[in-house]
C-alpha cells in the first residue's frame, strides 16, 4: 500500500512539474490553475457606408451660369432647357433625362442654379434643394469665384471651403439621405487657350468676361502669364477643397477632376461668348456626370 501511495505521489509531482514547466514564476506543485482573464467586450462595430444608388428618382441642380446654360441658345440669356443637369432638350440629353426619362423631368427635377452665383451663394441654394427632398443634388460652382475682374478679387480658399461646408450642412439638415454629385471647376486657362484663336472671342472678351483670366487675351508676356497662372492655381485649390469636403460625406461623389480635365473645343463653347458651354458642351457635361453617378 505504501508503495502504491509513493507511486501516486511521484506521478502527481511529475504532472505538476510538466504543467508549470518552470516558465511561470510563483508556480508550485499542487496549486490550482488560475482562470484566464476575460478579454474586454469589443466596442460597437462601425456602421457600413451607405450604398450609392445609381438610379436616383429625382434631381435638384445648384450652381451658376453653366448649370443655367447661359449663352447656350441665345445671346446674354439663360437656356435652362439645354442645361446639362435638368434640361429637356433631347439634343443635350441631360442628366435628368437619362436618369428619369422625359416624362418625369418636369415634376422630379429642379434647377435652382443662378447665373453669376459664387460659392457664398451655395448655402441658400442648398437649403432650397433640401426643401424639395431630392434623391440626388448636383453641384457645379466655383468658376465665378475665380472669374473676377482681377486676381486679387478672387474668393480666398478658406472662405470657399467654409461656404461649401455650410452648404452641405444645410442640405443634410433638410435632406439627410440625398446623394450629392460635385463637379470640378473647369480649367479656365484651357478655355482661354482655346478661345483666344477666335477673332469673335477676342472681341467679346474685351467687354469684361472673366477679366482675371481673359483680359488682354493676346498678351503672352511674363506678367500676363503670371496672372493667368495665379487664376489656374486658385481653381486647382478650389477643386482640392471640393474633393476633400465631399470625401467626408458618405453620400457625396466628386467627379475626380473630370470637368477640370475636359478639353472643350471650339464647337463646345458658346458662339456668343466663347466661354460658356454651347449645347454640345452641355451634352459633354451631362455625359461626364452620368458616367460618374451611375458607376457601381
Amino acid at each position: 500500500m505504501r508503495g502504491r501511495r509513493r507511486f501516486r505521489t511521484a506521478v502527481a509531482a511529475a504532472t505538476a512539474a510538466l504543467l508549470c514547466g518552470g516558465a511561470l514564476s510563483g508556480c508550485t506543485a499542487g496549486e490550482p490553475e488560475k482562470a484566464p482573464v476575460e478579454a474586454s467586450a469589443p466596442g460597437p462595430k462601425p456602421r457600413p457606408a451607405p450604398s450609392w444608388d445609381v438610379s436616383p428618382a429625382s434631381v435638384a441642380a445648384v450652381g451658376d451660369s453653366m448649370t443655367r446654360a447661359f449663352d447656350a441658345c441665345s445671346l446674354l440669356s439663360d437656356c435652362p432647357e439645354a442645361s446639362w443637369a435638368t434640361g429637356t432638350d433631347t439634343a443635350v440629353n441631360s442628366l435628368a433625362l437619362r436618369l428619369l426619362g422625359p416624362g418625369k423631368v418636369a415634376t422630379r427635377s429642379w434647377n435652382l442654379a443662378r447665373t453669376g452665383a459664387r460659392m457664398a451663394d451655395l448655402p441658400a441654394q442648398m437649403a432650397g434643394a433640401a426643401a424639395e427632398k431630392p434623391e440626388l443634388v448636383t453641384v457645379m460652382m466655383g468658376a465665378n469665384d475665380a472669374c473676377r475682374a482681377t486676381p486679387d478679387l478672387m474668393t480666398p480658399v478658406a472662405d470657399f471651403r467654409a461656404s461649401f461646408e455650410t452648404a452641405l450642412a444645410r442640405l443634410r439638415a433638410g435632406a439627410p439621405k440625398a446623394q450629392v454629385y460635385v463637379a470640378s471647376v473647369p480649367d479656365l486657362k484651357r478655355l482661354w487657350s482655346t478661345g483666344r484663336v477666335s477673332p469673335t472671342g477676342l472681341e467679346v472678351w474685351k467687354l469684361g468676361i472673366c477679366g482675371a483670366m481673359l483680359a488682354d487675351a493676346e498678351d503672352l508676356g511674363p506678367a500676363a502669364e503670371r496672372r493667368r497662372s495665379a487664376v489656374r492655381d486658385r481653381v486647382v485649390a478650389y477643386n482640392g477643397v471640393l474633393e476633400e469636403v465631399c470625401a467626408k460625406d458618405a453620400r457625396c461623389r466628386y467627379d475626380g477632376g473630370a470637368v477640370f480635365g475636359f478639353r472643350f473645343d471650339g464647337g463646345q463653347l458658346s458662339p456668343w461668348d466663347w466661354f460658356h458651354p454651347s449645347r454640345d458642351g452641355q451634352a459633354r457635361l451631362a455625359d461626364l456626370a452620368y458616367r460618374r453617378i451611375t458607376k457601381e
